[in-house]
């Protein structure tokens, strides 16, 4: 899918990959309605994970366009200001818009309680305003505890060891059109200290298990007939992120096991063994394809 960005720094590297990036000149020039879209950028390095959404969002056949949400009541410690003014929107610029779609990424604030969290509040008027402003959200790692728990009431728990690493998943509604395409097991990357039960899901009848792991439990729950999909690994993640996690932790002298079945042989002197990128591809575009494009009114402002 072409996409049609600000010029981010994102933009110069997905172009040596061959993604396709349009500009705002030959957009206008294409006679059809492009998808809106909206991210909220949580994680400590901007440009990493705007890379790695984009890859993913621009692999299918029609045009976003893509505004980046900032929150007000937190300011990143890890991303110039000036990045963030020019390429990240105040949610009171964007609060009487509508989005076909909307990502809610991970944040590096799983230990807290959640209402201990500087940016809860806001966050959770975001969540609200989700309901009624977007077509399908996609909630991302923390996001996703954070969704469930303030949607759901469903908690989170935390692990006796970090869950990381790269782990094999099954589809467990293969009619779904969020698996089209899927094979009867698939890899995902995961990183983080608290898990969702399945017990605490089953309680609530209005969320479908969709995929699970013997080993990293829960992985893809779906609320209000996929106007949300809650997503507990990160399918997004590049081929070296969990290999730069492992060795930052060791280089500050953390517990930090090394990440499972990642490395080529389980050795960290080599390459890491990408095994999840085809799902990845498939997940986010059966998403963009069957919960955004097919379900999202051609006149926007009817979302609801």
């Amino acid at each position: 899918m072409p996409l049609n960005l600000p010029e981010i720094p994102a933009v110069d590297l997905l172009k040596k990959e061959n993604i396709f990036v349009m500009n705002t000149q030959r957009a206008s020039m294409q006679d059809i309605r492009p998808l809106r879209m909206l991210i909220l950028n949580l994680m400590p390095v901007k440009v990493t994970t705007e890379t790695d959404l984009i890859r993913l969002l621009s692999n299918t056949p029609l045009q976003i366009e893509i505004d980046f949400l900032k929150l007000d009541s937190h300011t990143p410690k890890n991303t110039p200001i000036e990045h963030l003014r020019a390429f990240y929107r105040p949610f009171s610029e964007i609060a009487n818009q509508t989005y076909d779609g909307m990502i809610i990424t991970g944040a590096p604030v799983e230990m807290l309680p959640f209402e201990e969290v500087n940016y809860w509040q806001e966050i959770v008027g975001v969540f609200d305003w989700a309901r009624t402003h977007v077509t399908s959200t996609f909630f991302i790692c923390w996001a996703a505890q954070a969704g469930l728990y303030h949607y759901y009431n469903i908690p989170k728990h935390t692990l006796n060891k970090k869950m990381f690493g790269v782990f094999s998943h099954k589809v467990l509604e293969p009619t779904n059109p969020i698996f089209r395409g899927f094979d009867d097991e698939f890899f995902v990357p995961h990183s983080r200290h608290t898990t969702i039960l399945r017990s605490d899901v089953e309680k609530v009848p209005e969320l479908s298990i969709l995929s699970e792991s013997p080993d990293a439990g829960l992985y893809m729950v779906m609320g209000r007939n996929g106007r949300e999909f809650f997503v507990t690994g990160h399918s997004e993640y590049s081929p070296n992120t969990l290999d730069e996690e492992y060795k930052r932790d060791l280089a500050k002298g953390l517990d930090i096991t090394m990440p499972k079945n990642y490395y080529t042989n389980n050795d960290p002197a080599e390459r890491p063994l990408v095994r999840w990128r085809g799902h990845a591809n498939l997940l986010f575009s059966n998403w963009l394809n069957y919960f955004v494009y097919q379900e999202t009114p051609y006149n926007i402002s009817e979302i609801h």
